[in-house]
């Protein structure tokens, strides 16, 4: 089971790749090869390249720099992308409050951030989940009142993968307390340099600093810095994602999994291992598997360029692609074997030398990593639900 590509397309791609062979540096393509940190200085280089080329935005309107794409023409960018190994942009800003300043922001909101955005001035973390408040987010306790031209800001939010580098917050508040869940709910843009605001790391098992938890004690901020309406913070935070939601097969982020498999298989010095014939078997059914997922990404994100309607096909996508990602994981783990059994490099700052080669440093911790993807964007169980009612009428 293939896609066609179509002749426009195979263009495009050809483009995408010339690009990335006259853009890309070895250097950076290696960091994300083997699953280790991309400096800002790196990624914030990347980011202006694309910017000058006029693809750094492909989800936003013309008018604000995005490209015009179709949703199709955007998943093949992205798999071009993931399959050379690029740094991935800065997503709570491009892909999350972006598009939302673009719907709901002021001009002078627009005028300020989007360009930030775009040349990689401004970094972003976001500010929804709390201690009490993850699964059900309404229930969210960090409260804002109103004080003249500004906000008091009090509470934590928990979870927040990169604050410790951002610039600004996004964050969801409660400013009206005696309201229904979601009516009293705004959404504000913070400063994260505001006094008040303290951030602590969060470690995972392996002792890398994956999220933290970030104080808020007296934080003022200033009114015009709210994105939309008083109280309707949870219209923007729901709309925030917009199309986005079409772009969760991890089409792309399988076929990198799998380019890295095929690597290493065709590496003899990289695998002292000998693989069974039911391993080969599995990393058969699995790119079958690929090619299906791929095939119906594309005919989904092909009805929803034709205008038609979709109903629980993200789902769908969502359940097999997460599912998909963590499948290879493990094929990913079994090559490397014993060399998967050390902490990572970057968890050993007195010895940061891989035990094994450079191939096999950090695909066990990325592997750990993607366990999160059946949870992140609605876990599988949500997905089920939506299945089952919407498809089977359960």
């Amino acid at each position: 089971m293939q896609h066609q590509l179509s002749t426009s397309d195979i263009q495009f791609r050809d483009e995408v790749r010339a690009f990335l062979s006259q853009n890309l540096s070895q250097a950076a393509s290696d960091l994300v090869r083997y699953s280790l940190p991309v400096p800002k200085t790196i990624q914030k280089d990347w980011t202006r390249k694309l910017f000058k080329q006029g693809w750094a935005a492909p989800n936003w309107p013309v008018e604000y720099g995005g490209t015009g794409w179709t949703m199709a023409r955007r998943q093949l960018f992205e798999v071009e992308m993931k399959t050379h190994n690029a740094p991935e942009l800065e997503g709570f800003g491009f892909n999350m409050v972006g598009p939302a300043i673009i719907r709901y922001g002021s001009e002078q909101q627009k005028d300020f951030f989007l360009p930030k955005i775009l040349n990689a001035e401004i970094n972003w973390c976001q500010g929804y989940s709390e201690p009490q408040s993850g699964s059900d987010l309404a229930s969210l306790q960090m409260k804002a009142a109103l004080e003249g031209d500004s906000y008091l800001v009090n509470g934590s939010k928990i979870w927040t993968s990169a604050a410790e580098h951002a610039d600004y917050i996004f964050a969801l508040v409660r400013t009206d307390p005696a309201a229904k869940k979601q009516l009293g709910i705004s959404f504000l843009l913070i400063d994260m340099n505001t006094p008040g605001i303290e951030v602590r790391p969060l470690l995972a098992f392996n002792g890398k600093r994956l999220w933290n938890q970030v104080f808020f004690s007296d934080v003022r901020v200033p009114r015009h810095n709210r994105l939309g309406d008083e109280n309707q913070g949870w219209t923007v935070a729901k709309n925030l994602l917009g199309n986005e939601r079409f772009m969760v097969s991890r089409v792309a982020e399988n076929k990198r999994i799998l380019s890295r498999l095929h690597e290493l298989l065709a590496s003899p010095q990289q695998v002292d291992i000998v693989l069974e014939a039911a391993f080969f078997k599995r990393l058969a059914e699995l790119g079958i598997r690929l090619s299906g997922l791929e095939a119906m990404a594309s005919r989904l994100l092909g009805r929803f360029d034709s205008g038609l309607s979709i109903g629980a096909e993200p789902s769908m996508l969502k359940l097999l692609g997460s599912q998909l990602v963590q499948e290879l994981d493990c094929l990913l783990y079994e090559v490397i074997a014993y060399c998967g059994l050390p902490l990572d490099s970057v968890s050993r700052p007195d010895d940061p030398v891989p035990v094994c080669s450079d191939s096999s440093d950090m695909i066990a911790s990325a592997m750990f990593h993607h366990r999160g993807y059946t949870i992140a964007g609605g876990t599988s169980e949500v997905q089920h639900n939506i299945i089952a009612k919407q498809v089977l009428g359960l």
